[in-house]
């Protein structure tokens, strides 16, 4: 299970890192690249994102990289031989699908669930799909192996994250702070009492990600959560600094 493979790395590190990318942005070429310098540098999951013409739930930076991705005329087709190509390369890490419901709807639930089942995808967010609408295709999810992870806010309530956790497997992606991805995220005790209430909700391993940016971020999260979320911020160095800059960026953030 996801969820004790992370129990297992939390054994040698006090935080783990999970990354995103945008798949096809700027190719698949330098996703490739950029792939291997994250395994390289001990990251122990990526989030592998399917572009999506309306991603509501992604900021600036990503929302650009999913338009220019779709078109130079990234498919979904490419995203899940890539994903299943990265998993076979990179045995250690755990790789997870994350994309929007109607990229699910247009391939078919099963058929979607089955090609991620067979790319040895380990987890699954689909941040527009809630627990209302989704119940059926998180338990297929479960059923065929792949973790549907669930997504806690600030906005969220106590009975609401219980709702939410008894859909989740995996781990909790905790959202830290309301809005959208990209931006920077204040630390302080407002956002401290926010993650006791995440951890007092749920006995599966926490992510936080949404404006996670350096070091002293994931500082921050010592302590707090189980898994820092890079995503936005890894984008930045590629677009700035190319490819090359990922891992030297990656190892100095523990």
């Amino acid at each position: 299970m996801l969820q004790n493979d992370i129990h297992r790395a939390l054994e040698k590190q006090d935080i783990l890192l999970m990354t995103h990318l945008v798949l096809g942005y700027p190719s698949f070429a330098v996703n490739r690249q950029v792939v291997k310098q994250m395994a390289a540098a001990g990251v122990e999951l990526i989030e592998l994102q399917i572009p999506f013409s309306e991603p509501v739930a992604d900021g600036p930076v990503i929302a650009r990289a999913c338009q220019a991705s779709i078109a130079q005329g990234t498919t979904v087709e490419e995203c899940l031989v890539f994903a299943a190509e990265m998993a076979g390369s990179h045995p250690k890490v755990i790789f997870l699908l994350m994309t929007y419901y109607n990229i699910v709807f247009r391939l078919g639930e099963d058929v979607f669930l089955e090609r991620a089942r067979r790319a040895r995808v380990r987890g699954l967010i689909v941040p527009d799909l809630p627990i209302e609408e989704g119940a059926d295709f998180f338990r297929a999810a479960r059923r065929v192996g792949i973790d549907p992870i669930q997504i806690f806010a600030p906005t969220s309530t106590e009975a609401r994250m219980h709702e939410l956790e008894g859909f989740a497997d995996g781990f909790i992606y905790c959202v830290a702070r309301r809005g959208v991805t990209g931006a920077a995220t204040a630390f302080g005790p407002e956002f401290d009492a926010y993650l006791a209430r995440c951890r007092a909700a749920t006995d599966l391993p926490l992510a936080v990600g949404f404006g996670i940016r350096n070091r002293t971020d994931v500082d921050h999260l010592l302590g707090k959560a189980d898994i820092a979320v890079i995503g936005s911020e890894t984008i930045r160095v590629v677009e700035e600094q190319g490819p090359e800059a990922v891992g030297p960026f990656l190892a100095g953030l523990r």
